[in-house]
């Protein structure tokens, strides 16, 4: 099958969203697919590669930060990405047009799929959906409304790797939306042993909960070493809330795949304090390794990790803060908490995952087909199998 992926932000750039586009691009490709991905471009990256067997196309764009994008800076994606992509559906002539995120990459998907006459999939991540992060972009939620419902009314299909996500986009517009869980990948085994080491890896924004995280150890004298890995606007903040805490952290700053990985490997204990999530693939990550998690029961959080970790308030230190000191006092507790995550893990490995995508995107191409062949069948042949 060839699949077009539009996606306004890959890795290196962009979070959990971009993270979770590559990976299944690439079990796509495993199975013999052929994928070819429209992105945005940023200074020091190639305009074009080959990423795991996958076409990467990055179309111009301003974008000044690694991690985040402003409104400003996500339109300035629309009519290069619109561009690029368009050559590429000329070029090869995909089956499929797959989106992640409503907005942007769905107004280049919808406006591709009319004119070039292709089914669009749609894939929501959280802040694309009214009401997921509403401290950011409700305003931008607000004002796109009208357009929003068309791009998701227009889909092919829609899909969403949680039951939460998908009940607030109903909430917006009643369709049906297909649950495809995130799927994950092992990273390569480090053997790094455990050590007293506790572990926060998160996108530093305050939906993300590392203020409270640090609310929860203030004035805990400790041998263990505190560590919060990721980037964001928040960093200033939670570095002086730690000094005024006396929380002894270590703000590590944006650290790449293979360092975070030993992190996880190290890591007695995981703590992933969010406030609103999705499907947080950090969760997954610590999960493999071995790790004893400690999350909240932001309904993303809890669909993850179930029965095989410690799940508190959201947004509640002194929970946070009863459930790690007691971990922390007990490493026989954390070692058996590991073992039944990292178990729960392997049900979304990327294989199984991938599969439910692949069913859905045939549906979708006979569906077009049968489609075109009752109203125009020679167009059925130009954008068919």
């Amino acid at each position: 099958m060839k699949i077009l992926s539009l996606i306004y932000e890959y890795p290196p750039i962009g979070g959990g969203g971009s993270a979770v586009a590559a990976a299944l691009n690439e079990a796509l490709f495993l199975h013999g697919d052929d994928v070819e991905v429209v992105t945005s471009a940023m200074a020091g990256l190639p305009m074009e590669e080959v990423v795991d067997g996958v076409d990467v196309h990055r179309a111009k764009c301003w974008r000044r930060h690694r991690h985040y994008s402003t409104f400003p800076e996500l339109a300035t994606t629309l009519w290069p990405a619109y561009k690029r992509a368009a050559k590429v559906i000329e070029e090869r002539r995909p089956d499929v047009i797959h989106t992640h995120f409503v907005v942007p990459s769905g107004i280049v998907a919808r406006q591709l799929a009319k004119d070039f006459n292709l089914p669009y999939v749609l894939t929501a991540h959280g802040s694309d959906i009214p009401g997921y992060n509403p401290d950011r972009f409700r305003f931008l939620h607000v004002l796109l409304q009208p357009l929003w419902r068309r791009i998701v009314r227009d889909a092919a299909a829609v899909t969403s790797p949680s039951e939460f996500l998908a009940r607030l986009l109903k909430k917006s517009l009643d369709r049906t939306v297909h649950i495809v869980p995130n799927g994950y990948s092992p990273h390569v085994h480090y053997g790094q042993p455990k050590r007293d080491l506790v572990l926060v890896v998160a996108r530093l924004f305050p939906r993300k909960g590392v203020q409270h995280f640090i609310e929860s150890l203030r004035g805990h004298q400790t041998d263990w070493d505190i560590v919060v890995a990721g980037d964001g606007p928040q960093m200033g903040q939670l570095q002086a809330q730690a000094r005024e805490a006396q929380v002894p952290v270590r703000f590590l700053g944006f650290v790449d795949k293979d360092a975070l990985r030993r992190l996880y490997e190290q890591a007695r204990i995981l703590v992933f304090p969010s406030i609103r999530e999705n499907f947080p693939m950090v969760l997954l990550e610590g999960m493999d390794a071995g790790c004893a998690v400690i999350t909240t029961d932001a309904e993303g959080c809890a669909e993850v990790i179930g029965q095989a970790g410690i799940v508190v308030p959201k947004g509640n230190a002194a929970e946070i803060r009863k459930s790690l000191l007691a971990l922390m006092a007990d490493p026989g507790q954390c070692q058996a908490l590991g073992v039944l995550a990292r178990e729960r893990s392997l049900q979304f490995r990327w294989p199984r995952i991938s599969n439910q995508y692949r069913e859905l995107f045939e549906q979708v191409r006979q569906a077009h087909v049968a489609g075109q062949s009752t109203s125009n069948p020679r167009h059925a042949h130009r954008s068919g199998s």
